[in-house]
């Protein structure tokens, strides 16, 4: 079984927990082992994913800039990434992605960082222009560095799992735009050739682009238990999704933040991925107890009956 495991990016995340226990799925290990045991399970593949908007803000902030947040006419809140703010969002996931990756190897764990340019590992079109939602008006937005994944470049995550390594994947992803006739140099008659620019795409939306191309269970660990029927009552939480009607009940109850991860938890299951998960990342094992029942888990049977 492959797991991808995504580590939310907020404040109140500390993904110490989530790197102990990634390395004891990687090599197998079991918590209380047994008397018939040796106290080794069967090893998993894993592919951490990781996010960072928190770490951005808080760096435009110290630089000056403020952070942008914009509305689509769906009513979806995402970040409108322009230029220099682009520049900042690699600077701060290389970072981070560097840091978790040293977090694993001083686990034990031959941990290789990667974003979504290296290898096309996260391939589709850029999106230059978005249209929002300003003063209740329809507008479009230009200059924005985004895009929306197509496709995962999966030969590279499978031949580093087959060696032994635990890819850690993020953004930004591969961006493809148009390049004109009179920047291409290829001297040639044929058809102006893409170019691959760096952008900005959702952390979990990549996870679970990466889940549904690897066939694998997704856990999203972020700084609440699951999702909850209620959010200010903690005996409401949704403990399973198994039916079209369930669905419905989970997405009613998702508000703000949950409501992008119930997003993609669908993309998740729609595209091949068995089971969704929304656990807490701040247990002690927080990827053991979600994949032993803890938090919320969807299965792709709830997404078959819509």
């Amino acid at each position: 079984m492959t797991t991808v495991i995504k580590v939310g990016g907020a404040r109140a995340v500390d993904p110490a927990g989530a790197l102990s226990d990634v390395a004891t799925l990687v090599e197998g290990e079991q918590s209380e082992p047994s008397e018939q045991s040796s106290g080794h399970g069967p090893r998993e593949d894993v592919v951490l994913v990781h996010g960072g908007s928190t770490a951005v803000d808080d760096t435009l902030e110290r630089l000056g800039i403020e952070p942008e947040y914009v509305e689509t006419p769906s009513g979806v809140v995402g970040r409108f990434t322009d230029a220099e703010t682009m520049e900042v969002f690699e600077m701060v996931f290389g970072h981070l992605n560097t840091q978790l990756v040293a977090g694993l190897q001083s686990q034990g764990v031959d941990a290789v960082g990667l974003n979504g340019v290296d290898g096309k590992l996260l391939y589709g079109p850029r999106k230059s222009a978005v249209r929002v939602v300003e003063d209740g008006k329809k507008k479009i937005k230009r200059g924005d560095h985004s895009g929306t994944i197509k496709e995962v470049n999966t030969d590279l995550l499978d031949s580093l799992l087959d060696g032994g390594y635990v890819p850690v994947a993020a953004p930004p992803m591969a961006g493809s735009e148009a390049r004109s006739a009179s920047e291409d140099s290829s001297g040639d008659d044929e058809e102006p050739r893409e170019r691959i620019v760096p952008v900005n795409t959702d952390a979990d939306r990549t996870a679970a682009a990466i889940a549904a191309a690897l066939d694998a269970r997704l856990v999203l660990l972020t700084d609440v238990a699951g999702v909850y029927e209620d959010p200010d009552d903690p005996e409401t939480l949704i403990e399973t999704v198994e039916t079209g009607e369930e669905w419905q009940a989970l997405e009613a109850a998702a508000e703000g933040f949950m409501s992008r991860k119930i997003m993609a938890a669908e993309e998740a299951l729609d595209g091949g991925a068995p089971e969704v998960v929304v656990a807490d990342a701040n247990a002690d094992t927080p990827v053991t107890d979600a994949v032993s029942g803890g938090g919320t888990h969807m299965f792709q049977e709830a997404i078959e009956e819509l």
